[in-house]
């Protein structure tokens, strides 16, 4: 499952859920909340994520 938590106004928002995520299926979901953010009129400040090591390079510290 790929879950953002927003805690201004404590909402969580699931992204998506697959039994075998790839770096491509990941990736457009973080593509897809970042439009949606910007829709919105927001934008990320902070990334928290857990050290899954499949998928090092997609949340690195120059994205």
């Amino acid at each position: 499952m790929f879950a953002v938590i927003e805690h201004a106004n404590r909402r969580i928002r699931i992204l998506g859920a697959t039994a075998y995520p790839t770096a491509s299926w990941v990736a457009q979901a973080a593509k897809s909340l970042v439009m949606d953010l910007e829709d919105a009129g927001c934008r990320a400040e902070f990334l928290i994520r857990d050290r899954d090591g499949r998928f090092p390079a997609l949340f690195g510290a120059g994205a």
